[in-house]
């Protein structure tokens, strides 16, 4: 455990910060895994809809530092390519 003032504050902070961060991360894939169960099911409607979800949860995990700018790019790049793949 820390000894110091600031060490002790800053144990207590990076528990807060995992916490939210996991469950930014949480949402993130499972919004993730309903765009792909939806485009599996060739459900095109729904994929998009559950894409336009997953492309918010992803832009706001971005936003929050919990991925990196250019991995939420790609996660939704490659997600919009999967949805137009998929025939009604």
């Amino acid at each position: 455990m820390a000894n110091h003032k600031s060490a002790e504050k800053r144990a207590r902070q990076n528990i807060k910060r995992r916490v939210r961060n996991k469950s930014v991360k949480t949402r993130l894939k499972h919004t993730i895994k309903d765009v792909h169960l939806a485009a599996g099911a060739s459900s095109k409607e729904e994929a998009q809809s559950n894409l336009a979800a997953a492309q918010s949860a992803i832009d706001n995990a971005a936003k929050k530092g919990v991925i990196h700018k250019k991995t939420a790019a790609r996660k939704v790049s490659r997600l919009s390519k999967l949805v137009n793949k998929v025939n009604t």
